[in-house]
């Protein structure tokens, strides 16, 4: 067992404002790195910015957790704007494709949720539904397909908190839909070959984890996958790496 908890990286999300901070915030939603430690990783918020970084600063991490948060720019997929869109940065854009990218060529374990999900779509070539109703504020019923990464977590039948009202288009290269809603829309993705550990969900598993086990046991398999996810000490010799795996 390792010695340290696991980290976890979160690209920040960018806010207007925030309670208790006088100017515009950096962010990361608590109930979301409130399941990330108590699945006993070790979350650690981002900034993001120099998408072209991402390798070097992200050599740290044991872990990448892409969370939700506003729309894609819709020209990252090659789509038209939509008006329903909103929250749309593309500084955010650009870092988490980025991040994106990097984590499943590295193969480093890989949690997207929400907006997450989407992002590793579009990062493969896919793209979105700019406009899905009957998907926010809801908590429905999704099948997971047997034999998946998902199913063996959460079961075939699993409860589910959607806050969306983008969804998955066209899938991404080497993308498979392995949970539908009862309405057909997609509701997790698995990369089949991957690298790393990867799930990619269309809800929120932060805001029941507490409670259900079927969503704690998505964060606890996420961070057992970065604790046991290979390591290489960068400077061997140095002390630095005293003790640190």
């Amino acid at each position: 067992m390792a010695d340290r908890r696991p980290l976890i990286v979160v690209p920040a999300r960018f806010s207007a404002s925030a309670s208790a901070l006088r100017y515009r915030a950096e962010v990361g939603a608590r109930a979301l790195v409130e399941a990330v430690y108590a699945a006993g990783g070790e979350p650690l918020l981002m900034h993001p910015a120099d998408p072209g970084e991402v390798a070097s600063r992200l050599s740290i991490a044991d872990g990448v957790l892409l969370p939700g948060g506003g729309d894609l720019h819709p020209s990252w997929a090659g789509q038209d704007a939509h008006p329903s869109e909103y929250d749309v940065d593309v500084e955010q854009d650009a870092f988490d494709l980025a991040v994106a990218a990097w984590a499943l060529e590295a193969g480093r374990p890989l949690l997207a949720i929400c907006r997450g999900a989407q992002v590793v779509n579009v990062a493969l070539g896919g793209d979105v539904v700019q406009d899905l109703p009957g998907h926010r504020h809801q908590v429905h019923l999704a099948k997971a397909a047997p034999g998946t990464l998902l199913a063996s977590l959460t079961g075939e039948a699993v409860e589910v908190s959607c806050f969306h009202h983008q969804g998955l288009g066209r899938l991404g290269a080497g993308l498979t839909v392995v949970a539908e809603a009862a309405d057909g829309v997609p509701e997790a993705i698995e990369l089949p070959g991957a690298r790393g550990w990867f799930l990619g969900l269309q809800w929120h598993p932060e805001d029941t984890a507490a409670t259900d086990p079927a969503q704690a046991a998505v964060f606890a398999a996420f961070v057992t996958a970065a604790t046991e996810r290979p390591r290489t000490c960068l400077r061997p010799s140095g002390p630095s790496c005293a003790g640190r795996w």
